[in-house]
C-alpha cells in the first residue's frame, strides 16, 4: 500500500472532431496519438463518461492489447484515468498483452463492466504504423461504429468526444506490468483502495478451450504415435504465447512447429494479416508437403487462415461451412446443441447450404461481430463467420483465431482425413461456392465515397434490374440490386447502408463495400461469389474472371482511381 494518498486531478482539454470509431474502433497512425495534445486522454475519458457513474463506481474493467508500439504507454494513461474515474479494479494482461478473444473471455469471467482493447488488428505496427482503441461491453462484444442502429454506447462515446472539456487523471499512479499479482493504491477522497491485478494472459482463455475441445484427442493427433505435422505462424502478434502454451506445451507439438511467436511492437516489420499475400512465408513453407496442416493468425488473435498440405488454401467461407458440417466433432456442441448459424452478408453462401441440409436457422448479417453477439446473447446462434478470416462460436463474443484452428484439428482427429480431402468431400456433397475478394487499398477518401455514391445511384435505378452482362460465352442477368439493409430478429432494429449488392438470376453475387476509412484514405472492396454444382475442382480466379470483369466495369473503379488492379486478391 502506498504511504500517502495519490492526488486526482481534473485537467482542461479541447475536443477533436475526428474521434469517430470505425468497425475496428478508433484507429489512427501512432503519431496522431503521440503528437496531438490529450488525444488519447480525450477518447479514454469519453469511454468512461459514457458509463453511468453509479455503474462505474467500484467496477471492474479489463485492459489488454496486441503488444504493438504505444501499447504500454497507453495502458499507463488508461490506468491513471480509470482510478480517477471511480473504477475499483483493473485486470490487465501480463506485460499489457492479451488477445482480443481472451479479453472477451476475461470480461465475461470476472463480470467486468467492459474492456478496453488496444489493437489495430491486422494493420502494421511500429512507430510509423497504426494504433487503435476499442471498448467491449459487459457481454464481451465490441459495438460497431456510430450510425449503426442501436449502438447507443458507441454513439454516446463519439458525442462526448466532440464536446469534452476536461478529463480526470491520477498522474502519480504507476503500475508495474511485468509482475503478476495485485497492486493496490490509495487515492484521495476514495474510501477503498484502487486495485490493479496483473493476470496470466493465457490461463483463463486456455481453461475455456479445455472445456470446449477434447484435448486428449488433440494431443494424440499432434503428438501421438501417428501424429500429423503442423506449422503455425503467429506473425509476431499476440497469439504467440497462446500457441506456445496450448499447442506446444499442453498438446505436445514440437516447439519448431510454431514460428514468429515472440510478440513484437512492429510485428517484425511485417503486415500481421493472415492471408495469402501477407502470410506468404507460411504458404511457401507448406509447399514441399512436409506439413499436413498450417495456420496463421493476425496481430490481436481474432483472425485465422487455414492451409492444408502443399499450401492448399481453405477460404474463410468454406472454413466456417466445413466446421458447421462437422460441428459435433467438437464436444462443446455435443452438450449444448446447435442453435443457429450466421455469416456476414459479403461472405459466400457456402454456410447456407449446410444450414438448409441440417435444418438449422441461418442468419445473414451486416459485417461486424456485434450482430452475431446479439444473436448469441438471445440464444439463437452457435457458430458464425466472416469472409475477412474471422470464425467463432458462442463461447466468447469475438471472432477467435485459435478456436478456429482447434476446431479444424478436432475435425481432422475425428475424420482422419487431410484438409484437402475433407474440403473436396464437402464440395462433392454440397457443391462449391467460388469466392474471391478484391481490395483496393489507400484510395483517396473523396474518390472512394464518390465511386460508391455513383454506383448506388446506378444499381438502385429501376432500369438496372434485368440488365444482362456478357463476358465471352457467359451471360449474367440481374435479378436484384440494392444497398443491404438488416432488421435484427432479436430487437427489430434496422441497420441500413451495409453494402451494395448485385444478385444475378443464377445466384451469383457482386458486392461492393467501403472499408478501413481514415481521415484521408479508404479501402474499396469487391466481393464475388458464384455457385457451381458440377465444376467444383477448378481454379477460383479462372472461374470468377467473367464476374470480376463485370464488377470492375460496372464500378469504373480503374478509371476513377488510375489503378490497373486490386492491391490484394483473397
Amino acid at each position: 500500500m502506498a504511504d500517502s494518498r495519490l492526488q486526482v486531478l481534473t485537467v482542461p482539454t479541447a475536443p477533436y472532431p475526428d474521434q469517430r470509431p470505425g468497425t475496428g474502433g478508433l484507429r489512427k497512425k501512432v503519431h496522431v496519438f503521440q503528437s496531438r495534445r490529450n488525444y488519447l486522454h480525450n477518447f479514454i475519458q469519453s469511454i468512461f463518461s459514457s458509463i453511468d457513474l453509479r455503474d462505474r463506481q467500484g467496477s471492474t474493467v479489463v485492459v489488454g492489447g496486441d503488444g504493438r508500439f504505444f501499447n504500454r504507454t497507453a495502458i499507463g494513461v488508461i490506468v491513471q484515468m480509470a482510478a480517477a474515474n471511480g473504477v475499483g479494479r483493473m485486470i490487465i494482461g501480463h506485460h499489457g498483452i492479451m488477445s482480443t478473444p481472451a479479453i472477451s473471455c476475461v470480461i465475461r469471467k470476472y463480470k467486468a463492466i467492459g474492456g478496453i482493447i488496444l489493437t489495430a488488428s491486422h494493420n502494421p505496427g511500429g512507430p510509423g504504423g497504426d494504433f487503435g482503441i476499442k471498448f467491449n461491453t459487459a457481454n464481451g462484444v465490441f459495438l460497431l461504429h456510430p450510425g449503426a442502429a442501436k449502438d447507443a454506447v458507441s454513439n454516446k462515446i463519439f458525442q462526448i468526444s466532440r464536446t469534452i472539456e476536461e478529463f480526470a487523471i491520477c498522474p502519480g499512479l504507476h503500475v508495474d506490468l511485468t509482475t503478476l499479482g495485485k497492486q493496490m493504491f490509495d487515492l484521495e477522497n476514495k474510501f477503498k483502495p484502487f486495485t490493479v491485478e496483473i493476470v496470466d494472459s493465457v490461463e483463463s482463455y486456455a481453461n475455456l478451450l479445455r472445456n470446449i475441445f477434447d484435448f486428449a484427442a488433440l494431443k494424440e493427433l499432434l503428438s501421438g504415435e501417428k501424429h500429423i505435422k503442423i506449422r503455425l505462424d503467429a506473425m509476431h502478434g499476440v497469439v504467440g504465447p497462446y500457441v506456445r502454451r496450448i499447442l506446444c506445451e499442453e498438446l505436445g507439438c514440437p516447439v519448431n512447429s510454431a514460428i514468429n511467436c515472440l510478440p513484437l511492437e512492429d510485428f517484425g516489420g511485417q503486415h500481421p494479416d493472415p492471408n495469402l499475400t501477407y502470410a506468404a512465408d507460411l504458404v511457401d513453407g507448406m509447399r514441399d508437403g512436409q506439413y499436413d496442416f498450417g495456420a496463421a493468425f493476425d496481430g490481436d488473435g481474432d483472425r485465422n487462415m487455414i492451409l492444408g498440405k502443399h499450401g492448399f488454401f481453405v477460404t474463410p467461407p468454406d472454413s466456417v461451412a466445413v466446421i458447421a458440417d462437422n460441428i459435433f466433432c467438437i464436444p462443446y456442441f455435443q452438450h449444448t446443441g446447435v442453435r443457429g448459424f450466421a455469416r456476414s452478408m459479403p461472405t459466400s453462401a457456402a454456410l447456407d447450404r449446410v444450414a438448409k441440409a441440417t435444418k438449422i436457422e441461418l442468419y445473414e448479417t451486416p459485417t461486424g461481430w456485434k450482430f452475431f453477439g446479439n444473436l448469441m446473447d438471445a440464444g439463437r446462434l452457435s457458430l458464425c463467420g466472416e469472409e475477412s478470416f474471422g470464425t467463432g462460436g458462442d463461447h466468447v463474443r469475438e471472432k477467435d483465431g485459435l478456436w478456429a484452428v482447434l476446431a479444424w484439428l478436432s475435425i481432422l482427429a475425428a475424420r482422419k482425413q487431410s484438409v484437402e480431402d475433407i474440403l473436396k468431400d464437402h464440395w462433392r456433397k454440397y457443391g462449391r461456392n467460388y469466392f474471391t475478394r478484391y481490395d483496393y487499398n489507400n484510395i483517396d477518401i473523396d474518390t472512394a465515397c464518390e465511386t460508391m455514391e455513383d454506383l448506388e445511384m446506378m444499381i438502385v435505378d429501376k432500369s438496372f434490374a434485368k440488365q444482362r452482362f456478357a463476358v465471352e460465352d457467359k451471360i449474367y442477368k440481374v435479378e436484384k440490386a440494392d444497398n443491404f439493409e438488416y432488421t435484427d430478429p432479436v430487437d427489430s432494429t434496422i441497420s441500413r447502408n451495409q453494402g451494395l449488392r448485385i444478385i444475378f438470376t443464377d445466384g451469383s453475387r457482386i458486392i461492393y463495400r467501403l472499408s478501413g476509412t481514415r481521415c484521408d484514405v479508404a479501402t474499396v472492396r469487391i466481393y464475388i461469389d458464384s455457385y457451381e454444382k458440377e465444376q467444383i475442382f477448378e481454379d477460383t480466379q479462372v472461374m470468377l474472371a467473367p464476374l470480376a470483369t463485370i464488377a470492375v466495369k460496372i464500378s469504373q473503379l480503374h478509371q476513377r482511381t488510375g489503378r490497373s488492379g486490386p492491391s490484394v486478391i483473397t
